[in-house]
C-alpha cells in the first residue's frame, strides 16, 4: 500500500489491527532462525560487530526490543507493537514519491542467554512475501547484531520495479545495522 503522505503512528497502529486476522503470505515459517531458507526467494545474511562483553549483549537487547533498528532507519512504527510471538505490526517506509506501508506479524521469538531476537514475516498489505529475523548474537566477548531474511516481490508494481526495489530493500538493511550500532555505541 502506498501513501503520498506519511501516516502517523497512530494510523499504523490501527492498520495493524485491521490485519490481526490475516493469513501470513509465505509458507516457511521460522525459517530464517533454522538455517533452511527456501529456494524461489532472495537471501540476505548480513551481521556488524556492536562490541564486546555482557554489558553490550544486555544495550543491544533493550534496543532491539524496543524497535531502535527500525526507528534508527527511518521506519515509523506502529504504537504500542511489542516483540511478542503473534503481535502485528505495521511500518512505513519512505520511497522517492511516497510512503510504503508493510504489515509483519511476530512469528517467532529467541530468547536464550547468548542469543535474542524475534522474526516476523509478511502479511498481505506488504510489497513482498517472506520473514525477516533481528539477531543479537554473542559468540565469547563478541556481541553481533544479525539480520537473517528470504524475500521475493508479491505485487506486480513491486516484480517490475524489482531492481529498485532490491536496492532500497539492502539499503534498508544497512540502515538497520547503523542503527543498531548507534543505538548500543
Amino acid at each position: 500500500m502506498l501513501r503520498i503522505r506519511r501516516p502517523t503512528s497512530r494510523k499504523l497502529a490501527q492498520i495493524a489491527r485491521e490485519c490481526e486476522g490475516a493469513p501470513l503470505t509465505y509458507e516457511h515459517v521460522g525459517a530464517t532462525l533454522s538455517g533452511d531458507l527456501p529456494s524461489g526467494y532472495v537471501h540476505d545474511d548480513t551481521s556488524v560487530l556492536l562490541g564486546t562483553g555482557a554489558g553490550v549483549f544486555e544495550a543491544a537487547r533493550s534496543s532491539l526490543q524496543n524497535w531502535a533498528a527500525h526507528r534508527g532507519a527511518g521506519l515509523v512504527m506502529s504504537d504500542g507493537a511489542s516483540l511478542e510471538e503473534g503481535t502485528t505490526v505495521a511500518l512505513t517506509a519512505p520511497l522517492p514519491v511516497a510512503h510504503a506501508i508493510a504489515t509483519c506479524r511476530i512469528v517467532r521469538v529467541v530468547d536464550e542467554p547468548n542469543r535474542y531476537g524475534f522474526a516476523y514475516g509478511t502479511l498481505p498489505l506488504h510489497p513482498e512475501d517472506g520473514e525477516e529475523a533481528f539477531l543479537i548474537e554473542r559468540d565469547g566477548e563478541d556481541v553481533r547484531f544479525r539480520i537473517v531474511a528470504f524475500s521475493r516481490p508479491r505485487f506486480w508494481a513491486a516484480r517490475m520495479a524489482r531492481p529498485i526495489a532490491r536496492r532500497l530493500q539492502v539499503e534498508t538493511l544497512h540502515d538497520y545495522l547503523r542503527a543498531m550500532q548507534r543505538a548500543v555505541s
